[in-house]
């Protein structure tokens, strides 16, 4: 069989509310998640065994994709197991996406490996059990299994699909230094009750706006925003950067420490853009994406 190239999406949290800690330890959450164009690539071919290659022309330093203990082999060898499936595959990965800068681009690497591998191995499986594997991977993979614009809830694993914003377009700016882990479990660490919203109030207004085509922007909101100047070293100057380029409101991507805003057309993107890479910082304007097929999103 011939190769398959996919794209690998970075996400957005238009909103992320923490309603409280569960009885398993994990805290509830309510969030509306938005697949973007700013990708990863991977690509699969047959091979005798299961290999990984970082491509070395990716605009992520190689050094911080770690082969070994990398999501995508974990995400291969976990479908093999539960399929059965003995062939083996060459897994070539291109990192466009940043690492640990909330923009969930590992969980979308191992969502596409699923994807990938469930094609080249002509594995028959189903959308659910798909979905089951990808949250043994971590509560962001089931996400990117059809990607798109969703309501999380639970961990972020239950999930209801929304329309495409019709406003489609962003501004993200990613720190030169990403925190090392547990990134997420220190950013929760941070959160005290006070933090945690009585009800999804700002969420549940998202997701009216956007599935009645009205502007969300205001809507946008991130717990983590109330805690991120602690975990973050100098997340005021980045904050205010944004700000000093003109950019509307500011909001972590994620568990940060990127930053994005939100913008009313690509031109507004790009002028952004523009004044942020001229201040010497790592901008990118990104292009909501609709969801995709289990087939995954063609490169």
């Amino acid at each position: 069989m011939a190769g398959i190239t996919l794209k690998a999406p970075a996400k957005l949290n238009l909103t992320l509310e923490v309603l409280g800690r569960r009885p398993d330890g994990y805290h509830e959450v309510r969030t509306v998640l938005q697949a973007m164009d700013l990708a990863d690539r991977l690509t699969f071919g047959p091979a005798d065994d299961l290999t990984l290659e970082v491509d070395p022309a990716s605009t992520v330093s190689v050094a911080d994709v770690p082969v070994e203990g990398n999501l995508v082999l974990e995400a291969a060898r976990l479908l093999r197991q539960e399929t059965g499936v003995e062939a083996g595959a060459l897994i070539k990965l291109y990192k466009r996406v940043p690492v640990a800068t909330g923009l969930g681009g590992g969980s979308s690497d191992a969502a596409t490996a699923l994807l990938g591998l469930r094609r080249l191995w002509g594995v028959d499986i189903q959308e659910r059990r798909l979905l089951d594997l990808a949250v043994r991977l971590g509560s962001d993979v089931p996400f990117f299994i059809r990607g798109g614009t969703a309501l999380g809830a639970g961990r972020g694993e239950e999930l209801t699909t929304l329309p495409t914003p019709s406003q489609p377009w962003a501004v993200v700016l990613v720190p030169p230094d990403a925190p090392g882990p547990p990134k997420t479990a220190r950013l929760y660490g941070l959160l005290t009750p006070a933090h945690y919203t009585a009800g999804p109030t700002a969420t549940a207004e998202m997701v009216r706006r956007i599935s009645a085509d009205e502007a969300f922007e205001e809507c946008t909101v991130n717990v983590f925003d109330q805690v991120a100047a602690q975990a973050y070293p100098g997340h005021e100057r980045l904050r205010e950067a944004m700000r000093s380029a003109s950019a509307g409101r500011v909001m972590l991507a994620g568990a940060g420490p990127s930053l994005f805003t939100l913008t009313p057309d690509r031109a507004s993107a790009n002028r952004l853009e523009a004044r942020l890479t001229a201040q010497g910082h790592s901008a990118y304007t990104a292009r909501f994406l609709p969801a995709w097929s289990l087939d995954g999103l063609p490169a």
